[in-house]
C-alpha cells in the first residue's frame, strides 16, 4: 500500500515545491518520505474496557464529553459548528446597518440594543473581550447604535457612557473604520476619514501598493468600502446626535494626522501621501475614477460567488451592502438580497437579546471535533466520524482563488473555514481537516484519496520563502503597508505566523515528513528564530503565548523533533512556570498589549488542554504539573461531558478584535484528556 501510494504521488509530482526569489513556481522536485507517504487511516484503539465498574475517573470523563459533542453534530449532514463570539462591534453595527437601509425591524432593534446594555461596564464603556477594560470604538459605537435605537442621552447608562467615552479622548480617538461608518451618518467630517482611493484597484499584482499585498480579509473590506467613500453617503438622521462626545467643539476639530518628529520617517511619508490623496479625492481624474469604480465593483461582485457574502466576513459583507445601496443597486438586487441572507445567518437570538457573529466557523471546528473524538477512543469507522469525514470532503475548494497569484498548483485545493469562502481556503484550516481526515475510513468512492493528496500539494505550494506559512496567502508580507494610515486596525498584512507554520508541519509530520527534509527544516528553523527568551512562542490565531507555545511543540514533534532538545525543554518549563495555583493555565488577552501578562489569567478549560498537550509533546506526561492539569480538567467538567468558559482565548486581529469560540471549551479538552490516557497506557 505505502509503495503504491509512493510511486502514485511520485507520478502527480506531489512534493515540496522550490521558489525563486520573485514567487514564481519553479517546476517542482519530488521529495517524498522515504517509507511512503502514511496516507491511511490511523486505526487507534483507544477505548478503555467497557464494563463500569473498570472505568477510571478519566474514562467517565472521556465517554461525558465523547456524548456531549457527539450530541451537538448535525444530524442531517453530520458537521459541527459552535457559536463565534464577538464583542459589541458587530452588534452595534447591525443597528447601523437598518438605518443605513431606511429598513428597521423594531423587535430586532430592541434586541440588539438589550445585548448592547446588558455588555455596558461598570465605568460606563464597552471593552472589546470578556474582563477587558473599556475601548474607545466599541463604546462610541454602542452609543451611537443606542442613539439610533431611541435611548436619549439624558439616560443615566448614557451619561455614564458619554463620560468614559469623553475620558479616553472622544470620538476623534475612534479607529479609521468606525470614523468611516459615522461619517456616512453625519457624525464625523469626512475629512477625519484617511483616503482610500478606488484607484488602488489598478494596480497590477505584484505592485508593491497592489490590494493583492494586503490581507485577504483587508482587500475584502477596502474593494467596496473605497466605493462607498468615493459616493460619500450621508444619512439623515441627525448630524449632531452624538455631538456630545467630542472632547472639543466640533467645528474646532484639527484633521490634519500628526506627524511624529523624525526628519524622514515611514509613518511620515504614509501621512504625507495620505494628505496627497486626500485632496486628490476632492478632484479625482475623472475618467480613470470611472474606470476604478467599475473595476471595484466588478471585483466585489465577482467575489460574492461561492462564498456566504464578501469575503465571508461581517466587515466585507456590510461594506459590500454599503457600496451597493451608493452605486444605486434596488433592494431587491439579487446581489443585494445574497449580502442581506448572509447577514441574517450571521444572528443569534438568545432570550430578549440577539447579536451577531463575525462569520461562521464549521469547517474548523468539525475537524478539531473529528480529531478530538478521535483521540479519545472513537473508532474510524464510526458512523458520526465517517459522516463529518463525507462533509469536510465537500468543503474541498475546487476553484483557483486569489492566492493563486503567488501559489502555483495545477490542481486548486485547500479548505476555508466558513460554510462557503471558495476564493479564500486557508492553510491553517486546510492542514486540521487534513489531519482529521487521516483520522476517518471512508469507502473509495468519497474520493477522500485524491482530495488529500490535492490538499497536500496545496499547503506544500503555499511555504512563504521565510519558511512559514501565512493564513490565506503566500509571501504577504509588505510590512510597510503597515503605516498607510487605514491601517490602524493592526492586521494588514498575513505573514508567516508560528502557529500556522507548526499547523502545517504538524500535518505534514503525520504522513511521514520528517525534520530531515530541506523544507520542514526551513520551518523549523524558523520557528526556532520566533521563540520568545522565556521559550514561549507567540499565538497569532489563539490567546495567546499558550496557544502558540502548544502549536508549535505539537508541530516540532510531530516532525521527529527530539523532545530533549534545550530549546523544547526551554518551552516545557516556562509552561510549568506559569501554571496555576488552582492547576490549571489561563493568560489574559491583554498579553497581546503587555507581553509581560503572557500566560497570566483565569485557568481555562482549553487553554489548559493547549497547555497540558504542550507539555505531553515535550515529554511531560506522569510529572505532577501534568496530573494537577488533568486533575483541573475533571473537577471543572460538568455532569453532561461540558465545559463552563467566559473568556474569550483566540484572536482575530491582535490588539484590536477578539473571539470566544464555543466549541473550544469542549473538544479541547477531551482531545487532551484522550492524549493523556494514550499516553499513560504505554507506560
Amino acid at each position: 500500500m505505502r509503495n503504491f501510494f509512493t510511486n502514485f504521488l511520485q507520478r502527480l509530482e506531489i512534493n515540496f515545491y522550490k521558489f525563486n526569489g520573485n514567487g514564481n513556481g519553479k517546476r517542482p522536485v519530488p521529495e517524498l518520505p522515504k517509507s511512503g507517504l502514511r496516507f491511511e487511516s490511523l486505526s487507534l484503539d483507544n477505548s478503555p474496557s467497557t464494563t463500569l465498574e473498570s472505568k477510571t475517573q478519566i474514562d467517565i470523563a472521556i465517554s461525558r464529553a465523547q456524548q456531549y459533542i457527539l450530541g451537538e453534530q448535525s444530524e442531517s449532514d453530520g458537521h459541527w459548528v459552535g457559536i463565534l463570539e464577538a464583542d459589541t462591534t458587530v452588534t452595534s453595527d447591525y443597528i447601523m446597518l437598518m438605518h443605513f437601509l431606511g429598513k428597521v425591524d423594531k423587535e430586532k432593534q430592541q434586541k440588539a440594543a438589550n445585548l448592547i446594555l446588558g455588555h455596558q461596564l461598570p465605568d460606563g464603556g464597552w471593552n472589546i473581550y470578556y474582563g477587558g477594560p473599556s475601548e474607545i470604538s466599541a463604546s462610541v459605537k454602542a452609543y451611537f447604535a443606542l442613539k439610533l435605537a431611541g435611548y436619549s442621552a439624558n439616560e443615566p447608562f448614557m451619561q455614564k457612557a458619554k463620560k468614559c467615552i469623553l475620558d479616553m479622548g472622544g470620538i476623534m480617538k475612534t479607529n479609521c473604520f468606525t470614523k468611516i461608518y459615522l461619517a456616512m451618518f453625519g457624525q464625523v467630517d469626512w475629512r477625519a476619514v484617511p483616503a482610500i482611493p478606488a484607484e488602488m484597484i489598478l494596480f497590477p499584482p505584484g505592485f508593491y501598493f497592489s490590494i493583492y499585498e494586503m490581507s485577504y480579509w483587508s482587500r475584502c473590506i477596502v474593494v467596496p468600502l473605497s466605493i462607498a467613500i468615493d459616493r460619500k453617503p450621508r444619512i439623515p438622521v441627525g448630524d449632531d446626535l452624538i455631538q456630545e462626545l467630542y472632547l472639543i467643539p466640533r467645528d474646532k476639530v484639527f484633521y490634519r494626522i500628526k506627524r511624529d518628529d523624525s526628519l524622514f520617517s515611514w509613518r511620515n511619508f504614509f501621512i504625507d501621501a495620505d494628505s496627497i490623496f486626500r485632496r486628490y479625492e476632492q478632484h479625482p481624474i475623472k475618467f480613470i475614477r470611472k474606470i476604478a469604480l467599475k473595476r471595484a465593483e466588478k471585483w466585489m461582485l465577482e467575489h460574492m460567488e461561492k462564498s456566504g457574502g464578501t469575503g465571508a466576513i461581517w466587515p466585507s459583507i456590510i461594506n459590500s451592502i454599503f457600496a451597493m445601496k451608493c452605486l444605486g443597486y434596488p433592494d431587491d438586487h439579487p446581489a443585494m438580497l445574497s449580502q442581506l441572507k448572509a447577514v441574517e445567518a450571521l444572528v443569534v437570538y438568545e432570550g430578549d437579546t440577539l447579536y451577531l457573529q463575525p462569520c461562521v466557523s464549521p469547517v474548523w471546528d468539525t475537524a478539531w471535533a473529528v480529531i478530538a473524538l478521535h483521540e479519545s477512543g472513537i473508532p474510524s469507522t464510526h458512523p458520526a466520524l465517517q459522516k463529518a469525514g463525507q462533509w469536510l470532503i465537500s468543503k474541498e475548494v475546487r476553484n483557483f482563488g486569489d492566492w493563486a497569484l503567488k501559489c502555483k498548483v495545477e490542481e486548486p485545493s485547500g479548505w476555508y473555514f466558513q460554510y462557503a469562502n471558495e476564493f479564500f481556503p486557508d492553510t491553517d484550516d486546510s492542514a486540521a481537516v487534513l489531519m482529521a481526515l487521516q483520522r476517518v475510513s471512508l469507502p473509495e468512492s468519497s474520493n477522500k484519496e485524491k482530495a488529500f493528496l490535492r490538499g497536500l500539494r496545496w499547503i506544500q505550494a503555499m511555504q512563504c520563502d521565510d519558511g512559514g506559512w501565512g493564513a490565506f496567502d503566500r509571501n504577504n508580507n509588505k510590512t510597510l503597508l503597515n503605516y498607510i494610515p487605514f491601517a490602524d486596525f493592526n492586521a494588514l498584512l498575513d505573514q508567516s505566523t508560528s502557529d500556522v507554520t507548526a499547523r502545517c508541519i504538524d500535518f505534514l509530520g503525520c504522513i511521514g515528513f520528517s525534520r530531515t527534509y530541506k523544507n520542514v527544516k526551513k520551518a523549523i528553523e524558523l520557528l526556532k528564530k520566533e521563540q520568545e527568551r522565556d521559550g514561549s512562542w507567540f499565538g497569532r490565531w489563539g490567546a495567546n503565548y499558550i496557544y502558540g507555545t502548544w502549536s508549535v511543540l505539537s508541530g516540532l514533534t510531530s516532525v521527529g523533533e527530539n523532545a530533549n532538545e534545550p530549546y523544547i525543554k526551554k518551552a516545557a518549563e516556562w509552561l510549568k512556570s506559569v501554571q496555576n495555583a488552582d492547576g490549571g493555565w489561563g493568560e489574559t488577552i491583554k498579553s497581546y498589549d503587555d507581553p509581560s501578562l503572557r500566560a497570566v489569567g483565569n485557568s481555562t478549560s482549553s487553554q489548559t488542554a493547549w497547555a497540558l498537550m504542550a507539555l505531553f509533546y515535550a515529554g511531560e506526561v506522569s510529572s505532577n504539573t501534568v496530573k494537577r492539569g488533568i486533575e483541573f480538567l475533571l473537577t471543572k467538567q460538568n455532569e453532561d461531558g461540558s465545559w463552563d468558559e467566559n473568556e474569550f482565548t483566540a484572536t482575530g486581529f491582535p490588539k484590536v478584535f477578539y473571539l470566544k469560540y464555543h466549541m473550544y471549551r469542549n473538544y479541547f479538552p477531551l482531545y487532551a484528556l484522550g492524549k493523556y490516557r494514550n499516553l499513560i497506557q504505554k507506560l
